[in-house]
């Protein structure tokens, strides 16, 4: 796991509460006005539990005219919440009436058709860079656009960047949910103002649930914890902060770290759970913020699933790493810490206590062998293979101004179009020094190998020559995946079958600054050629 953390700039920010944001030209101390969270008493709250929101009624499935799906309309809304007892009621944006919004759920193969009505302000809370594509000043303050990420789903309803709605539209969306059981999220994906919407609360679960999962006896029910957790830089009144730049005209900066991690809305929150078996899903829903989950005792975890869902079989482990977007599916067992408090941490950071009760619990059954078919791809079957550099663009002072995808802005003519049925091999040559995660819509895919390179030779001499073996993907990131951490002076190569629709869909680093300043691109899935 060393090259998770081996970005000195990320390394840094894991530890220090004091610093929130990169500039270009250094480090952005917290404001003044910023709450310390270790003023304040710790897990006093109980940990909410995102409702499973109900349909209300149905609507035609579009691929298969006379069935009916389930249909929710969801209203995006600013909210006031209690992030903490202590502190005032938080302005955010979020979805219904709740950071998170409320979590849908959908069997796979049935799906769901969503309305997403955008109920929001005229002007926006957070500070806009008009200086970034897709946020000029002749384009509305406030808009949105939601994608399912995760998804398999058709590219009108993907949540397309360019294809926001302003307040008092609404957004249509068919999720077809063709796809295994697994943790996805919905959230915003607006051109060029998306970190700010994710920032103030955009975004919420969505679960896709089978048979064969249902089949596993794994913990459910109250025994199964989603947990969407994220940092945010809070002022001493509960009100959100985003830090800006050193240029008034120029407010975006590079990453954004907060210093409260929030577990479903609430800061240091308890959990009270029995002596048994419990199953934690957990994404990873910070701007920039990388994770090292463990509990405090050492106790280890049983990994039985990523991105797109179930393990072959259980990893154990102590820590497990996540990056921005991504998710685990952990099985955590309190069954020998009865009568006993214990956290969840992060490095350094305390996240969220589990209260133990002293009374015996009635769940003694091991954990499956096999969870499901293992079926790793084979790279033969790839029809080609695609090198694609990650890299940071400098001013004449070195102030940095932005991320690209092989070396392309966003606005230029699509340069990927693979083939629908076909299977591809992307090489992702990281040459900045930052970790990033990068996530593909539309698609799943398997992690092959990570491999150091001679960055210094590739930007002068533009070949590649690798400094070490290619390193296999750890345990925990050996199933299907939706984002793959690309770290630094590395090639990440993963393996994508292109399944499902044909269409226009993006790929970006899922750091949303980042992820709004350039380092996103189109590329395009070609319908299957008729047989003759």
């Amino acid at each position: 796991m060393t090259d998770l953390f081996r970005s000195t700039r990320r390394t840094f920010l894991k530890t220090s509460s004091l610093i929130v944001a990169g500039t270009g030209l250094g480090w952005a101390e917290a404001p003044s006005d910023a709450l310390d969270p270790s003023t304040l008493t710790p897990f006093v709250d109980p940990l909410p539990i995102p409702r499973v929101l109900t349909p209300s009624g149905k609507r035609a499935n579009p691929e298969h005219h006379g069935e009916q799906l389930p249909f929710y309309r969801v209203s995006m809304r600013e909210i006031s919440q209690k992030v903490h007892r202590d502190l005032p009621a938080t302005r955010m944006w979020s979805f219904e009436d709740s950071f998170p919004g409320p979590t849908l759920e959908v069997q796979s193969g049935q799906g769901a058709i969503v309305e997403w009505a955008n109920a929001l302000p005229i002007r926006h809370f957070l500070p806009i860079d008009h200086t970034l594509h897709g946020a000029e000043k002749s384009v509305p303050e406030v808009r949105s656009v939601i994608h399912l990420h995760g998804g398999r789903t058709p590219p009108d309803s993907d949540g397309y960047p360019e294809n926001w709605v302003v307040p008092g539209k609404s957004q249509n969306c068919f999720y077809p949910a063709k796809q295994d059981a697994a943790l996805l999220f919905y959230h915003d994906h607006t051109m060029g103002i998306n970190r700010l919407n994710i920032y103030a609360g955009m975004q919420g679960l969505f679960i896709v649930r089978d048979p064969l999962e249902a089949s596993l006896n794994l913990p459910s029910g109250k025994y199964e914890i989603p947990m969407l957790i994220c940092d945010r830089m809070l002022r001493k009144d509960g009100q959100l902060s985003y830090p800006v730049s050193e240029h008034p005209d120029r407010p975006w900066v590079p990453e954004v770290f907060g210093n409260a991690m929030l577990v479903n809305g609430k800061l240091l929150p308890y959990h009270e759970v029995e002596p048994r078996k419990y199953r934690l899903r957990i994404m990873n829903g910070s701007n920039a913020r990388f994770y090292r989950f463990s509990l405090e005792n050492k106790k280890p975890l049983s990994v039985i699933g990523d991105d797109q869902g179930l393990l072959s079989a259980p990893v154990t482990v102590q820590k497990i790493p996540l990056a921005p977007a991504e998710r685990t599916d952990l099985v955590v067992d309190f069954s020998d810490m009865a009568g006993t408090h214990v956290k969840l941490i992060s490095d350094s950071f305390d996240i969220l206590e589990f209260r133990v009760s002293a009374k015996a619990a009635g769940d003694a059954s091991p954990l499956p062998s096999t969870l499901r078919p293992p079926l790793r791809l084979d790279p033969a079957t790839a029809v080609t293979t695609r090198r694609l550099t990650l890299d940071e663009r400098m001013d004449d002072i070195q102030r940095s101004m932005g991320m690209l995808l092989n070396n392309t802005p966003w606005h230029m003519p699509i340069t990927e179009k693979p083939t629908l049925g076909t299977t591809e091999i992307w090489e992702l040559v990281n040459l900045t020094d930052d970790s990033h995660p990068i996530h593909l819509h539309l698609v799943r895919f398997q992690i092959l190998d990570r491999r150091r390179f001679d960055q210094f030779e590739y930007q002068t001499k533009g070949t590649l020559r690798y400094t070490g073996a290619a390193i296999p993907p750890e345990s925990h990131e050996a199933g299907w995946k939706d984002t793959v951490r690309a770290d630094p002076a590395m090639v990440t190569r993963i393996i994508i079958p292109f399944e499902g629709y044909a269409g226009r869909y993006v790929w970006h680093c899922h750091i949303l600054e980042h992820e709004d300043n350039e380092m996103m691109r189109p590329f395009e899935v070609l319908a299957a050629p008729e047989k003759a």
